[in-house]
């Protein structure tokens, strides 16, 4: 796996680190890398968003097959 190093960290960020390493129970390496994970993964919406980001945008759930059908079948 590649190496990062980074130079420069001032004192109070370092230390921030290691305690924060050590409340989580890992090594200041393995918390530094779930830190980068977590910042390049993509965010969760939770199901309350996702819904809501839905309803905004207008878009068709599968809940209304019933009308898709009816309407699919009326334009025939």
């Amino acid at each position: 796996m590649p190496d990062i190093s980074i130079k420069n960290i001032p004192e109070r960020v370092l230390l921030r680190l290691k305690a924060q390493a050590k409340k989580n129970q890992r090594s200041l390496q393995n918390e530094l890398l779930n830190i980068l994970e977590t910042a390049v993964e993509p965010a969760r919406l939770s199901l309350e968003e996702v819904h809501s980001r839905v309803t905004v945008s207008g878009l068709r759930t599968g809940s209304e097959s019933v009308q898709f059908i009816r309407e699919d079948r009326d334009a025939r």
